[in-house]
């Protein structure tokens, strides 16, 4: 029966949609409510609609006011008759109807989160906009929007969420909407801006906006990716950085190492030199400590004898004295006699030519390493025979380069290196050295003093050509240098300067005089080299053993047994060794030569121009290393090193 009057009552309900129908959301009620005017709406809709107000209650069809907020309760009736309705029609609404009210549910909540809508409806301009039509380019709230809903003539419009900056979206000059996009220009356009726009490359806006977006989110991934790529780096140079101080650390702690042990080699070679030298010296004290005792023996003996002599002296008696007379000593006494006691000068010599062999070996090793340092690779690559015919040399230059992944190894082949053919060449020449038969010491002052006066007389007599056979070529040593001196031209010119220099300190340097020696000595051979002089007013020449004083009036050149030396003083030309002054003849010449016959134990100085000129000479028997020095106290004048080929 109920179904019978179900079906005789859906032809009824199908004209009653539009009753049933909410104003608000253009949808069938749901719980719908009834207002005190007497219009329906869903419960719902309502309530989106009066939950941003606190006063001015309205009715949205009839727009009838309230003085409070009205009390709004359930018409069950309706309900019922919109239950019936919905099953008779099996579905739900229609998708306008749909649109409808999810618009409307999204404009009461915006308009509900502010009092004051963020889009105004621009018929209006109090309620909130639902939509803003694209078309008609403004904004409607729910009531203005219905035209829009209702009548055919506005389906065709455009209708989006409320747009805030509409007026940005019109083109300024035609008043349009902006559909499309320019690439060159990079502008956004309307539809007459396309006649203006026709040669270039436009699209729509929207597939504008998408081709931009996978742009910059193409952007966006290649940033992301080298952002991770700065990262990684930074911490790689942190990671390197922090190697980088571990490898330090670990080298210098390996140079100290090397260093120590050289150090520690060096002390040890200097406790065996030293404990060589003090053994000789037990060796002759104990010899002197023995000959003092026998003729302390001796002594007492003549003693006692002179006093039992004297005591028989004193005897009166005749038979007494003869007696003790016949008891004396009939021996007569050998004078006295003390024996030559000396040290072992061979001993003492080696163990000097030892400790001077390392100390050049070390000095030549360094002076090498600074010179590579300063010229660099290009005197290498522009003497490559040179390099080819020293493989020892060579070695060393590549062992240098190396860096320092090997430096005890590096640094101990250079060593032995130049140690080895030292200590060779000695023993060699020991070992060669024919015998000698011994000879008195005045055949050997006789035989040296013939061979020295042959040896001189034969080089006063040569000629400046024959001289320039024996040049040797040095530089100065900047570690000697007097801080008044100033060393120029590669350490080949001399001149003194009233401002000291700041120089470091250095054991070997002068302290007293302007003074200088070279860096190079000598201690066998004839060596010969010129200097040129200009304003020598004051100013010195010669030679002098590296254990000169550096301090104190004593280490003036020729004012002690270790220098000789040829000085200007103002218009006085001396000669001086160990003091003692031999004026000599004044001579104007710019030019001055020295000859150095070691094993011949002489110096000569000659004067330089058209002819070669005798200055003085000095003979002395060298017992040590030799070193050119030179004194400079005048501010204008200079000492060069002459260049001789």
């Amino acid at each position: 029966m109920s179904q019978l009057l179900r079906a005789s009552s859906v032809p009824s309900l199908v004209g009653l949609e539009e009753e049933l129908t909410c104003s608000i959301c253009l949808c069938v009620f749901e719980s719908p409510v009834t207002t005190p005017c007497g219009h329906n709406f869903c419960l719902s809709c309502l309530e989106m609609t009066w939950g941003a107000l606190l006063r001015n209650f309205s009715c949205p069809q009839c727009r009838s006011n309230f003085d409070s907020r009205p009390v709004l309760k359930k018409n069950t009736v309706l309900c019922r008759v919109v239950e019936e309705f919905k099953s008779s029609h099996g579905g739900g609404p229609s998708k306008e109807a749909q649109q409808a009210k999810e618009w409307t549910s999204t404009s009461c909540k915006s308009s509900s989160g502010n009092s004051t809508p963020a889009v105004a409806c621009d018929s209006c301009l109090e309620a909130a906009a639902a939509k803003t039509c694209l078309t008609c380019m403004a904004s409607f709230c729910l009531e203005h929007l219905r035209p829009h809903l209702e009548s055919p003539a506005f389906r065709s419009h455009e209708l989006v969420l409320p747009v805030k900056d509409l007026q940005q979206r019109k083109c300024h000059a035609h008043n349009k909407l902006l559909e499309f996009y320019c690439k060159e220009h990079a502008s956004c356009i309307c539809c007459f801006c396309l006649v203006t726009h026709k040669m270039c490359a436009t699209i729509p806006m929207q597939e504008a906006k998408e081709e931009k977006e996978s742009q910059l989110k193409q952007r966006l991934t290649e940033l992301y990716t080298l952002n991770e790529k700065a990262s990684q780096s930074l911490d790689q140079v942190r990671v390197q950085q922090k190697q980088i101080s571990e490898t330090v650390s670990r080298k210098l702690d390996l140079l100290k190492s090397e260093f120590l042990e050289m150090l520690a080699l060096i002390e040890e070679e200097e406790k065996e030199a030293v404990n060589k030298v003090l053994t000789e010296e037990k060796r002759v004290q104990d010899k002197y400590d023995f000959v003092y005792k026998v003729l302390g023996k001796k002594k007492n003996e003549i003693q006692g004898e002179r006093d039992r002599i004297e005591m028989a002296l004193t005897e009166d008696d005749d038979i007494t004295f003869l007696k003790n007379a016949a008891k004396l000593r009939q021996l007569p006494y050998k004078d006295i006699f003390i024996p030559k006691i000396d040290l072992d000068q061979n001993l003492i010599h080696t163990v000097y030519q030892k400790a001077f062999g390392l100390k050049e070996s070390v000095k030549h090793f360094l002076s090498q390493r600074q010179e590579k340092k300063t010229e660099g690779s290009i005197q290498l690559k522009s003497k490559p025979q040179t390099q080819s015919s020293q493989p020892g040399k060579k070695n060393a230059a590549s062992n240098a380069s190396k860096g320092d992944d090997q430096p005890s190894n590096s640094t101990q082949d250079k060593v032995v290196d130049e140690v080895e053919p030292v200590a060779a060449a000695a023993e060699h020449k020991q070992r060669r050295r024919p015998a000698k038969r011994s000879q008195s010491p005045s055949q050997r002052a006789r035989s040296s003093s013939r061979t020295q006066s042959v040896t001189l007389e034969s080089f006063l007599t040569k000629s400046r050509e024959e001289l320039l056979q024996f040049t040797t070529r040095f530089s100065l040593d900047f570690n000697t240098a007097h801080k008044k001196v100033i060393l120029s031209e590669r350490n080949t010119k001399i001149s003194v300067s009233e401002t000291p220099q700041n120089y470091h300190h250095h054991p070997q340097r002068f302290t007293y005089c302007s003074q200088v020696v070279a860096f190079q000595c000598f201690k066998r051979g004839i060596h010969y080299w010129e200097v040129e002089l200009e304003h020598n007013n004051f100013c010195g020449i010669g030679i002098c053993y590296g254990s000169m004083a550096r301090q104190g009036a004593e280490s003036r050149l020729g004012r002690n047994d270790c220098s000789w030396c040829i000085e200007w003083f103002n218009a006085k030309v001396s000669a001086w060794h160990n003091d003692i002054e031999k004026c000599l003849p004044n001579t104007k010449v710019k030019k001055i030569g020295v000859l150095l016959n070691y094993e011949g134990g002489f110096l000569i100085f000659f004067g330089i121009s058209e002819k070669v000129t005798l200055l003085y000479k000095f003979r002395s028997q060298f017992t040590e290393a030799l070193y050119p020095a030179f004194w400079v106290f005048s501010s204008g004048t200079t000492i060069s090193l002459c260049q001789l080929n």
